[in-house]
C-alpha cells in the first residue's frame, strides 16, 4: 500500500485523494485539458506567425487586410479546425485510423503522412538555425554588427559605424557620411545579409551545387532532434508537461519586445505603415487569396497533427470550446506579432532615414537578416537577440512536437500490437534519427535552396487537395446527418447551425477558391535574384504530387481487395465505415455503435496492466474473506480474539 502511495506522488497525486487513470488505458490520455490546448496553440503558432503574417498584413493593405483575414477565419479556419478535432476526438486514433469512416479514403492518412514528414524535416532545419544564432549571440559584440569581418565583402555598409569609432568630430563625420551613403546607395548590402550568406550559410552558387555540409548547422541540427526527442520521449505524457513553458514564453519574450519596440523613435511610423488601411485593396482578388491561403496554413489543417492531438483527449471532452479559443489565440498571435516586429523595424528606417518598405521583409530574410540587423541598434544587443531567437526556438518546437507525434502516432495505431505499443519510444528514436539524416543534405551549402523549394512546393496546394477530400468524404460519403449524430453523442449537443453549413457547403467552397488562386498566382520560385532551374521545379511539384497521389493509388488498391463481383459491389464495399469505426471504447459505443460486434471493437489493456489488476483483486479478496487456516480434518478455523 505505501508502495503505491509513493508511486502515485512520484506520478503528480496528491496523497490521500485518488490517482487520475487514462480513461484509454491502453494509448493514453491528456493529463488535463490544459494540456492539450496549450499543445494545439504551439502547433499553430509557429515560425509563419511571425515571419510572415506581418509582411501579408502590410503588402495587402495593412489594417484593410485585418478584413478578410477574419471572415476568412471564421467562415474558414474554425470551422475546418473543429472539425479535425471532433473527428480525431471521436475515434480516438491518429491520421490513418479515423478512415475507418470510410476505407477508401485512407490515402488520405497516407497523404497527411507525407506532407508532416516533409515539414518535419525541413522545419527543424530552420530550428537548427536559429539555435546557431542564439548560440552566437552569446557575445558582448553581436558578430553581424560591423563590416571588418573576414566574411565580409567591399560592398558592405553597417548601419553603426565601424567599431573604431569614437566620439571625436572627426569620426562621427564619418560615421554621418557612411549613414548617407547607405541611404543614397540604390542597394546595401547590410552586415546582417553577408553573416548569412557568406558565414552561416557559406551559400553555393546554385541548388545543385551542394558544396560541403556546414559542420556547426549540423552541430545544430543534432541539438534540436535531441531536444524534440526528449521532449517526446513518453508521447503526450511528456510533451504535455513541456508545453507549459514552449507554449507560453514565447508571449513573455513578444510582450518584452513589444515593449522595448515601441520606446524607440521611429517605432509609431512603423506601426502605422503596418496598420494604416488601404480600403481600395478589400476589392482585390489577391487580397482575399493570401487571406484565406495565411488561415489555412497558420492553423495546421491537413497535416495531421490536429487529429493526432484531439485523439489523446477524453471522449465527452468540449473540442468545441477549444477549437475556437486555439483558433482566436493563433490569429491573435499573428497580429501581435506585427505591433513586435514593425515597431523594431519602423525604428531601423528611422535610423537609415529610409521608408519602412526598404527594411520590411518575410521568412527567412526577416528573421535572419532584417530583425538581427535592427537589434543591432539597441543598447544591450546581444540580450535582445537571445530572447528573440529563443523565442523563435519555441515557436519551431511547438510545432515539430506534433509533426513528430503525427507520425508516431499514425505508425503505432496502424500496426496496434502490446510490443509497439510498450516500445512506442523506440518508435519516436527510429523517426527521429531518420528526420535528422535526411536533413543532412539541407545543412551543405546548397541547404537553403532546397529549403525553401520544400517550403513552397511539399506543403502547398496538396493541403488544400487533401482538406478538401477530406470534406466530401464525412459530409457527402459518410454523410452529414451521421456525422452530426457523432459529435451529438461525443459532445452532448449537436454542431451548432453555422459549422453545419459551412461544414457542407461555405468551407469546401472556400478551400476551392484558395486552391484556385494558388494555381492562378502560382510563379516559380526565386531567392533572393536566384532563379531556381527547371529540373529542380520539377523535383518540387514531384514532392507536391507525392502526398496527393497517395488518396487515388490507394483507393484503387482498397476497390480491388474489397469483396464484391462486380466493381460497383467492391466501390460500394470500400465505401462502408470499417465494423471497428466508432468510439474507441466499449462504454462510448451506444446507439447504433452498441449493436457491432463487442469483441472485436473493445480495446483491451496490456498484459502488464491485466497482471496488476488481478493481483490487486487478489488482495481485496482476501482481505474480505478474512484470514482462514485449515484444519487436519479439513474444516476451516477462523481464529477469533481471546476474551
Amino acid at each position: 500500500m505505501e508502495e503505491k502511495q509513493f508511486s502515485g506522488i512520484l506520478n503528480g497525486a496528491v496523497p490521500g485523494e485518488p490517482v487520475k487513470k487514462d480513461e484509454n488505458s491502453r494509448r493514453g490520455n491528456w493529463g488535463n485539458q490544459i494540456e492539450f490546448v496549450l499543445t494545439s496553440v504551439g502547433y499553430a503558432v509557429g515560425l509563419g506567425n511571425v515571419w510572415r503574417f506581418p509582411y501579408l498584413c502590410y503588402r495587402n493593405g495593412g489594417g484593410a487586410f485585418m478584413f478578410p483575414y477574419f471572415i476568412m477565419l471564421v467562415f474558414c479556419g474554425i470551422p475546418l479546425f473543429f472539425l479535425e478535432l471532433s473527428f480525431g476526438q471521436f475515434t480516438s486514433l491518429g491520421c490513418l485510423g479515423v478512415w475507418k469512416v470510410s476505407p477508401m479514403f485512407k490515402g488520405v492518412g497516407y497523404g497527411m503522412m507525407v506532407v508532416s514528414t516533409y515539414i518535419g524535416i525541413y522545419y527543424n532545419v530552420v530550428i537548427c538555425i536559429a539555435f546557431y544564432y542564439f548560440f552566437m549571440s552569446m557575445t558582448n559584440l553581436l558578430p553581424w554588427t560591423y563590416c571588418n569581418n573576414p566574411w565580409n565583402t567591399p560592398d558592405c555598409s553597417g548601419v553603426v559605424g565601424t567599431p573604431r569609432a569614437n566620439a571625436t568630430f572627426a569620426n562621427m563625420s564619418a560615421v554621418v557620411s557612411g549613414v548617407t551613403e547607405i541611404v543614397n546607395r540604390t542597394k546595401r548590402t547590410s552586415p546582417s545579409e553577408e553573416y548569412w550568406r557568406n558565414y552561416v550559410l557559406n551559400i553555393s552558387d546554385g541548388i545543385g551545387n551542394f558544396g560541403e555540409v556546414r559542420l556547426p548547422i549540423l552541430g545544430c541540427l543534432a541539438v534540436s532532434w535531441v531536444v524534440v526527442f526528449l521532449c517526446l520521449i513518453r508521447g503526450v505524457k511528456s510533451s504535455g508537461k513541456v508545453v507549459y513553458f514552449t507554449a507560453t514564453f514565447p508571449y513573455v519574450v513578444l510582450t518584452i519586445l513589444f515593449i522595448r519596440g515601441i520606446t524607440l523613435e521611429g517605432a509609431v511610423s512603423g506601426i502605422k505603415y503596418y496598420l494604416t488601411p488601404q480600403w481600395q485593396k478589400i476589392l482585390d482578388a489577391k487580397v482575399w487569396g493570401d487571406a484565406a491561403s495565411q488561415i489555412f496554413y497558420s492553423l495546421g489543417c491537413a497535416w495531421g497533427g490536429l487529429i493526432t492531438m484531439a485523439s489523446y483527449n477524453k471522449f465527452h471532452n468540449n473540442c468545441f470550446r477549444d477549437s475556437i479559443i486555439i483558433s482566436i489565440t493563433n490569429c491573435g498571435t499573428s497580429v501581435y506579432a506585427g505591433f513586435v516586429i514593425f515597431s523594431i523595424l519602423g525604428f531601423m528606417a528611422h535610423h537609415l532615414g529610409v521608408d519602412v518598405s526598404e527594411v520590411a521583409d518575410h521568412g527567412p530574410g526577416l528573421a535572419f537578416v532584417a530583425y538581427p540587423e535592427a537589434l543591432t541598434l539597441l543598447p544591450i544587443s546581444p540580450l535582445w537577440s537571445l530572447l528573440f531567437f529563443f523565442m523563435l526556438i519555441l515557436l519551431g518546437l511547438g510545432t515539430q512536437f506534433c509533426l513528430l507525434e503525427t507520425l508516431v502516432t499514425a505508425i503505432v495505431d496502424e500496426i496496434g500490437t502490446d510490443w509497439i505499443i510498450r516500445n512506442k519510444t523506440y518508435v519516436t528514436l527510429g523517426i527521429a534519427v531518420v528526420g535528422f539524416l535526411l536533413g543532412v543534405p539541407l545543412t551543405t551549402r546548397a541547404g537553403i535552396y532546397w529549403l525553401l523549394l520544400m517550403d513552397n512546393y511539399a506543403a502547398s496546394f496538396s493541403l488544400v487537395v487533401i482538406s478538401c477530400i477530406m470534406c466530401i468524404c464525412i459530409m457527402y460519403v459518410y454523410g452529414h446527418k451521421n456525422y452530426f449524430k457523432d459529435v451529438e453523442m461525443m459532445l452532448g449537443f449537436p454542431p451548432p447551425i453555422f459549422f453545419r453549413v459551412c461544414w457542407r457547403f461555405v468551407s469546401p467552397l472556400i478551400i476551392s477558391f484558395i486552391l484556385i488562386f494558388t494555381v492562378i498566382q502560382y510563379k516559380p520560385i526565386m531567392y533572393n535574384d536566384y532563379v531556381y532551374p527547371g529540373w529542380s521545379l520539377v523535383i518540387g511539384f514531384a514532392m507536391a504530387l507525392s502526398s496527393v497521389i497517395c488518396i487515388p493509388v490507394y483507393a484503387l488498391f482498397k476497390i480491388a481487395v474489397s469483396e464484391g463481383s462486380t466493381f460497383s459491389e467492391r466501390l460500394k464495399n470500400s465505401l462502408k465505415p470499417d465494423p471497428d469505426w466508432g468510439p474507441a471504447l466499449q462504454e462510448h459505443r451506444k446507439g447504433r455503435y452498441a449493436t457491432t460486434g463487442p469483441e472485436s471493437v473493445e480495446v483491451c489493456p496490456l498484459k502488464e496492466e491485466l497482471k496488476d489488476e488481478g493481483k490487486e483483486k487478489l488482495k481485496e479478496k482476501e482481505d474480505e474473506i478474512g484470514l482462514t487456516i485449515p484444519g487436519s480434518n479439513g474444516s476451516t478455523l477462523n481464529p477469533t480474539p481471546s476474551a
